[in-house]
């Protein structure tokens, strides 16, 4: 019984100073703070796998490797403090140009380089504040110090050639080397004007092409760190525009990873005139290309042409590749719907872009030219007219030809009598359709009440009409 008692008051006292209340948005904001002030992040982070470093192991590459060679990488093996570990690769560098240096011996350095550096090629490259500070700061590295030398140096010397060659062995052991490159010759202030080096070593690796290089070195950038593709993109196309102004591949790789913030960065890079990704001879094949791609991929794509200054008249035959996908299971799905999202809004009605919309074959899932016409027909109504009425006069006047089945392959760009007309009678059940629709949006007004006067009823009526008006 006493213990029942003790029980009873304890609770009693639980509730002796509490008053009911809602919480307060200040001491929310307390609660998630932790006892030091700081507050708690509650955003997911993932697991990050624990890498133990264990020393290289570079035995076998040292037995092969000649004197004074073989002392400063061991040297080098040693030594701990970036900055002393710069200057013993700079005395290996030295080592190299020297004219008795037997050039046999460049794989094995290389993979003496290789063991010992592995721990550069880990993580994110960029600073996480991009200042030039910062990022003189990330170009330090030992290896680097490769790079450093060639910038330096006479293009027809044998020590450049050298040093290229120990680049193209350590490419093949590590490849991650080639965006490495890249990032330095745009980072570093000393190799301002420099990126020329990028393709002599390109030549003077086993694949000894400039594109492949490129595409292979900034597919294993997009792979291992997104942010500096993106810091890369500007000066790739302004560098090298023969490679990339007309490779899809490349656009793939960046809009297939970036997100929104990184979209729009690059949209401003192209607004202010530092990146240019696309020019009247390519854009077309490009665009055609995106087609296959994914939806917020073409999104993306259609995001940057839309920042650049490319007459809209060079892509007008892509309206004859833009498809709706006619199955059932995929009737909710477009296939091109962001492409054809984009186009309605963009395009002034021309002559010739109204002939390549009405070349569409008509198809009843397929709402795209209906949807552009009626865009047409409230924004340039008298220029839609013209157009249409000289294309029917053409088309009527020009005799009939049996179509072989040789021209059946380019049955989108023939542009018959029949078509126009279906298309138009497709827009004016539209537009009868519409017009129905909008005769009676609201039900009609109820009788006026006798016990209302005349005035109050007329008001009544007004108000029950619509609530527009």
């Amino acid at each position: 019984m006493e213990m029942d008692n003790s029980l009873a008051d304890k609770e009693e006292s639980c509730y002796d100073n509490a008053e009911a209340a809602f919480s307060d948005d200040d001491e929310e904001l307390n609660n998630k703070t932790t006892d030091n002030g700081k507050k708690r992040d509650f955003r997911f982070h993932p697991i990050k796998e624990t890498i133990i470093e264990e020393p290289a192991d570079i035995t076998p590459y040292l037995e092969q490797l000649e004197e004074p060679l073989r002392e400063k990488v061991v040297s080098l093996q040693k030594e701990s403090d970036m900055e002393s570990q710069c200057e013993l690769m700079q005395d290996i560098v030295e080592q190299i140009l020297e004219d008795e240096f037997d050039s046999e011996q460049l794989s094995i350095l290389a993979s003496c380089l290789h063991e010992l550096f592995k721990h550069h090629f880990r993580g994110e490259v960029l600073p996480e504040e991009i200042t030039d500070e910062s990022l003189e700061e990330t170009v330090g590295k030992p290896l680097y110090l490769i790079f450093r030398n060639l910038i330096q140096m006479q293009e027809d010397s044998n020590g450049f050639s050298l040093l290229l060659d120990l680049l193209s062995e350590l490419y093949q052991k590590q490849p991650k080397i080639g965006y490495h490159l890249l990032y330095y010759l745009k980072a570093s202030k000393a190799a301002a004007g420099k990126m020329n080096l990028y393709e002599s070593f390109a030549q003077a690796t086993q694949l000894g092409d400039l594109h492949t290089c490129l595409m292979m070195d900034m597919k294993a950038c997009q792979e291992d760190d997104v942010r500096l593709l993106c810091y890369l993109t500007p000066s790739i196309y302004s560098e090298f525009p023969d490679e990339t102004l007309r490779s899809g591949e490349l656009l793939n790789m960046i809009v297939a990873v970036i997100d929104s913030a990184q979209l729009q960065e690059l949209v401003c890079h192209v607004m202010m005139g530092n990146l240019v990704m696309f020019r009247k001879d390519s854009v077309l094949n490009i665009l055609i290309q995106s087609l296959e791609w994914e939806t917020f991929e073409q999104y993306c794509t259609w995001q940057l042409f839309l920042a650049h200054n490319v007459p809209l008249e060079t892509i007008i035959p892509i309206l004859q590749h833009l498809k709706y996908k006619a199955e059932l299971r995929l009737q909710r799905e477009k296939q091109h719907g962001d492409t054809i999202g984009c186009t309605p809004v963009l395009m002034w009605p021309t002559e010739e872009m109204v002939k390549m919309v009405l070349s569409r074959p008509c198809h009843p899932d397929d709402q795209f030219t209906t949807s552009i016409l009626r865009h047409w027909c409230l924004k340039h109504d008298d220029p839609l007219a013209e157009h249409i009425k000289s294309l029917l006069i053409k088309n009527n006047s020009l005799p009939r030809k049996r179509q072989s089945l040789r021209s059946s392959s380019s049955k989108l760009a023939q542009l018959t009598l029949e078509q126009i007309l279906e298309h138009l009678d497709n827009l004016r059940l539209n537009l009868s359709n519409t017009k129905q629709n909008c005769e009676y949006p609201h039900p009609p007004p109820p009788p006026p009440d006798p016990h209302i006067s005349p005035d109050h009823s007329a008001l009544y009526s007004k108000t029950a009409l619509s609530p527009f008006q």
